[in-house]
């Protein structure tokens, strides 16, 4: 039971820290009346704490051989990243932080259901069956229910 709860507990942190990335961010562009600065300054303390965390766990640099066998999209993270903190900075002052995380989580959902059904970026195929659908569906009323 510990074995799932968890990590669950540890996803459910993970969620709860992305509203509190957002409002902070959102002040920060506030603060600083600039979207660019508030999202580079996020990106600059996240690139901090990555370094930090690579040093703690004595993670060695990887080679150039190992770098020019990945695939030119496999790199292309950051500039999601960079898209998902950028509209955030700007959209949740507009929406509010539970219709934008209402509205972030169907996105991913909608996306997620493509991807495992079409077995994108080489993710295993897994069809989109009712149950799937429904959920889908629930989060849409979701959103719908927590705009009012």
């Amino acid at each position: 039971m510990i074995k799932i709860v968890f990590p669950m507990l540890l996803a459910a942190a993970a969620g709860a820290s992305v509203v509190i990335q957002q409002v902070i961010n959102s002040d920060l562009r506030t603060a600083l009346n600039s979207v660019a600065w508030s999202g580079f300054a996020s990106y600059l303390v996240g690139l901090l704490c990555m370094v930090l965390l690579a040093l703690a766990l004595h993670d060695p640099l990887p080679s150039l051989a190992t770098m020019a066998r990945i695939p030119w999209w496999a790199w292309s993270g950051g500039l999601f990243g960079a898209l998902f903190v950028g509209g955030a900075i700007v959209l949740v002052p507009t929406l509010g932080a539970a219709t934008f995380i209402a509205l972030l989580i169907t996105g991913q959902m909608l996306a997620s259901v493509a991807f495992d059904h079409f077995g994108w970026l080489g993710l295993a195929q897994r069809s989109i069956d009712l149950p799937r659908l429904l959920g889908v569906a629930m989060l849409i009323g979701g959103v719908i229910l927590i705009r009012r």
